[in-house]
């Protein structure tokens, strides 16, 4: 059965923090054959995913504030890498091929990075795990989950999260906060919102690259809002 597409070429970020599902630290095999089945779901529809993996399950710069920034986040950078090993071993036991790609040169170990074989590989229905951020200190992962968007041709980032969207206030907090089902880049900012970190959030608005913000631990959220084009987060864009 073909069906119409919401999205054909996806950018997911998923944090080190939902990895670790219930523990604190480290990696839950649970989760992470979770997210790797839902994954592996999209791709058997014709989605072509890349996806980018924090480390926080690993690594927090704020662990070690006596070292400088520029180690304390080539150290995340390094979770990330770990992190991106596991999930692609969990997309290979369920059948489906994966490449990881660093922004950080390990050869013995993963490839480099190379936007033109990235977007190669996609259109051969292999998933692209994108490690080690964008390389620098002082840039987030969400920083790399927008550059390597754009980079891949990606037509919105998913930034997969703890809340199914974005609200006007902490929704942890205040449980009278309200969830924009819409949202320009220009409100947000205006509002605070803080969808991402400064930097990735103006690559996305400068080069009109939506993002999806939603509640990726509930199973099945990432096929809605990718299949069936079901609003269950928030869209934020320049132009709605």
């Amino acid at each position: 059965m073909q069906i119409e597409l919401r999205y054909k070429r996806v950018l997911l970020k998923l944090s080190g923090e939902v990895l670790a599902g219930t523990e604190s630290l480290g990696l839950e095999p649970q989760a992470l054959s979770n997210y790797a089945q839902q994954v592996a779901e999209l791709v058997r529809w014709g989605v072509e995913v890349g996806v980018v993996l924090g480390g926080g399950n690993f690594w927090r710069g704020r662990m070690a504030p006596h070292m400088g920034r520029d180690e304390a986040d080539a150290m995340g950078m390094l979770a990330t890498v770990m992190n991106g090993l596991a999930f692609a071993d969990a997309l290979r036991r369920l059948g489906q091929e994966a490449v990881v790609m660093s922004a950080i040169p390990i050869p013995s170990i993963v490839e480099g990075f190379q936007a033109a074989k990235a977007r190669q590989l996609l259109a051969q229905g292999k998933v692209l795990i994108f490690v080690g951020g964008t390389s620098n200190p002082y840039f987030t992962t969400d920083s790399a989950a927008a550059l390597r968007g754009l980079q891949i041709g990606a037509q919105v980032v998913l930034k997969g999260t703890l809340t199914d969207g974005v609200y006007d206030s902490d929704p942890f907090k205040n449980p009278q906060a309200q969830r924009f089902q819409h949202l320009t880049f220009s409100e947000a900012l205006r509002r605070d919102l803080r969808v991402m970190d400064g930097a990735a959030f103006s690559l996305c608005r400068d080069n009109n690259l939506p993002v999806y913000v939603f509640k990726v631990t509930e199973p099945g959220n990432l096929r809605q809002v990718v299949v069936e084009g079901r609003e269950i987060g928030t869209l934020v864009k320049e132009e709605l």
